[in-house]
């Protein structure tokens, strides 16, 4: 029975989960994910400084070069967990599905929310600071090239963000901006008629100017103020998340530390995890817009 302690979440929530926060994620919304398994996965960056060479009939050929460089990618684990009524136990199938199916989608939201607040700043989600076990391993640390935010020209930013990324070479294939960047796009006019409508009333466009865009209060988190990480979200950093997702059903005890006993309040706890990984493979192939 799929609410028997120790099994693992439905294929159908997994998948509805994982859908859930697309929708709510930004750099799941502009990155396709890759299941990364259990141990991790290394991924090797190769590196190609010279152009290819012409050579005339019998010329002398030389060496282009190549320089090699592992990144690991190794998944972290993410909990949540809830106490509830113990009548879960005694309802009917289609009532604890119901339950399972309602803590899904809040699952899915923190889910959301935690990948971006640790991918982007390394924040442990439920602390707000800066977590031990992800390190440098996020956006603020790795992406040193910035551009300090104006509230009044962030078409221009933009612009200067992209030619940062240009500079490096790398190819812009996602917008992840702030909610507050977003509003001041909204509000650019020129002769009174505003430039970029899309973003108008907290929208968040789908894409900009033919670039996948993500409009996000995650983007803003973190002891540095972002307001937008712009650059190769399809090439230059990879995350997913390992297919299976342990959920328990437990009935005894104090699984939550708080001094409560399960059976002592008529409560049962239900306890999901997902191991998510990530990995910034070209870090000079984004840009950070930020607080000056």
């Amino acid at each position: 029975m799929s609410t028997s302690k120790g099994t693992m979440f439905d294929p159908t929530l997994v998948k509805d989960l994982i859908t859930k926060v697309k929708g709510k994620s930004a750099l799941a919304a502009l990155c396709g994910q890759t299941p990364i398994p259990f141990n991790g996965l290394k991924e090797m960056i190769f590196s190609m400084d010279n152009e290819i060479d012409i050579v005339a009939e019998n010329g002398k050929k030389t060496e282009g070069g190549i320089a090699i460089a592992p990144v690991k990618i190794v998944p972290v684990k993410f909990e949540y967990g809830a106490r509830i009524s113990d009548e879960f136990m005694i309802a009917t199938e289609e009532e604890q599905l119901d339950i399972l199916t309602a803590f899904n989608d809040g699952f899915a939201k923190k889910v959301a929310k935690g990948l971006d607040l640790a991918a982007m700043h390394g924040i442990n989600p439920r602390t707000g600071t800066a977590s031990a076990v992800i390190g440098d391993n996020h956006f603020d640390a790795k992406v040193t090239q910035t551009v300090d935010y104006a509230s009044a020209t962030p078409d221009t930013n933009l612009e200067d963000a992209i030619a940062v990324v240009d500079g490096s070479e790398g190819d812009v294939t996602g917008l992840a901006l702030s909610k507050t960047f977003g509003s001041a796009m909204a509000k650019v006019k020129a002769n009174g008629i505003k430039q970029y409508p899309e973003f108008a009333f907290g929208a968040s466009p789908a894409t900009f100017n033919g670039i996948p865009t993500s409009v996000n209060k995650t983007v803003s988190s973190g002891t540095t103020k972002d307001h937008g990480i712009i650059g190769d979200f399809q090439g230059a950093v990879k995350w997913g998340y390992s297919k299976e997702i342990p959920m328990e059903i437990i009935q005894y005890g104090d699984p939550d530390n708080s001094g409560k006993d399960l059976k002592g309040y008529g409560q049962i706890y239900i306890r999901a995890e997902v191991y998510l990984g990530w990995g910034i493979l070209v870090p000079e192939w984004f840009a950070r817009i930020k607080e000056a």
